[in-house]
């Protein structure tokens, strides 16, 4: 994928219109996200993560203008060291997609946030991909992921997906025109077609899994034992009481013998 062809595409209008509704859902999504360090993978010429308030926020990846220079498929990061890793349309162009997520959840710590972004294919940009297009057009030329896959995914690296939103309704026609007759599709797109939008948005929280101790019901046997001490005391108390009983009545059973 030339990182030229890229950068044109997104100063196109389609591309403008895009970049507009995926900033807007990435100021929100990671506004609430709290903890030391954030990190996005790709794309370092839009900063996803400014709406974020973590102390130390970088791009990795192998563009020009990254803070980090490393490939997303192994990443010069220590485990569980990030808070929140942003993946805006990585995944569907790259040749091991999983690795990448793997890579994701080693380095995130317990609980830390994921949020990846991608293309659709069970929608119209999905098709358009699909006629007439050169193969090093972006983003036409990604394998787009469908969504219930990328969970399928997620979930198998247990991952809790904890939201999931789409958008970019309208037909993606590449003349501004046509884009702004098919804006009403957007809020329309939500209620009557939510799955068709051309992109979609998956929030994901890395879950650890630790062992459970079975321990004997230590405080049950405590108990029992205590509602048994009473009763053993009563018995106790009445031996001691009839023991006189029992001397005397001895002493007089000798004197008749």
């Amino acid at each position: 994928m030339p990182t030229k062809n890229k950068q044109e595409w997104f100063e196109t209008c389609l591309g403008q219109y895009l970049l507009e509704r995926e900033q807007n859902y990435f100021d929100k999504a990671v506004a609430d996200v709290f903890g030391y360090n954030a990190m996005q993978i790709g794309f370092p010429q839009y900063d996803f993560l400014r709406a974020n308030r973590m102390p130390l926020q970088f791009c990795a990846g192998t563009e020009d203008g990254a803070a980090v220079l490393a490939a997303p498929d192994f990443l010069p990061i220590e485990t569980n060291s990030i808070d929140l890793v942003l993946l805006p349309h990585i995944l569907e162009f790259s040749s091991n997609p999983h690795q990448i997520l793997r890579e994701v959840q080693r380095v995130l710590m317990p609980e830390g946030h994921v949020i990846v972004s991608g293309f659709n294919p069970r929608s119209l940009w999905g098709v358009r991909g699909l006629f007439g297009l050169p193969e090093d057009n972006f983003p036409w030329r990604g394998n787009f992921i469908a969504l219930p896959r990328l969970k399928d995914w997620l979930t198998l690296l247990d991952f809790e997906i904890t939201r999931d939103r789409l958008c970019c309704y309208a037909p993606p026609f590449s003349q501004e025109k046509w884009l702004k007759r098919f804006t009403f599709m957007e809020a329309a797109g939500d209620r009557w077609w939510r799955f068709s939008g051309g992109v979609y948005f998956v929030t994901a929280v890395k879950r650890v899994h630790g062992m459970r101790v079975i321990k004997p019901e230590w405080k049950e046997v405590r108990a029992r034992r205590r509602s048994m001490a009473p009763v053993a005391q009563k018995i106790k108390d009445a031996a001691q009481q009839n023991e006189p009983r029992r001397a005397a009545r001895t002493k007089a059973e000798e004197g008749k013998n």
